[in-house]
């Protein structure tokens, strides 16, 4: 799976299409409450000065990442380095330290059932789902979920930290 045309139509039509095992997701494009606080989240990523980590804690806003099973635009990528020169112009294929995804209303089942098991599957070490409704800050690793709430500084095993 690549970013095909349809894919590219889809997101002029205001419809972001993901493909989870097979099985393909839609949802509506985000609104303004919802980038808001991406942004605002994205403004909390540092590294964690008490970690000896050489993960530079690069960012990226709804991308497209080809995982082994599926094609998915996580609202914030958290890499420990930037993507090849290759890379940077289709879908990416290096898989990121960590996730985050701000729970949009009426999809909440995307973002907190489906979403962290298949990402946690693909290699991402950490999985953070923020619902600015509740506030509730969800934090999913492979052996362990914590819930808590908003604002939060949550700490990711590549080294890298992140104020919801």
């Amino acid at each position: 799976m690549s970013l095909s045309p349809i894919l590219l139509q889809a997101s002029e039509l205001g419809i972001r299409l993901e493909i989870v095992n097979g099985l393909p997701i839609w949802e509506a494009q985000p609104v303004y409450r919802h980038q808001k606080q991406v942004e605002r989240i994205v403004q909390g990523i540092t590294r964690n000065d008490q970690v000896k980590s050489g993960c530079a804690c690069i960012h990226a806003v709804d991308v497209y990442i080809q995982f082994p099973n599926g094609l998915k635009r996580p609202d914030i990528s958290i890499f420990c380095r930037e993507p090849s020169e290759e890379e940077q112009d289709s879908a990416l294929t290096m898989i990121p330290e960590a996730v985050i995804e701000v729970v949009s209303k009426g999809f909440e089942a995307k973002d907190l059932e489906i979403g962290p098991p298949f990402y946690l599957s693909q290699g991402v070490k950490d999985v953070i789902v923020f619902d600015p409704l509740t506030l509730l800050v969800l934090h999913v690793r492979k052996y362990r979920t914590t819930r808590q709430v908003s604002p939060v500084l949550t700490e990711l095993e590549c080294g890298c930290q992140v104020l919801v």
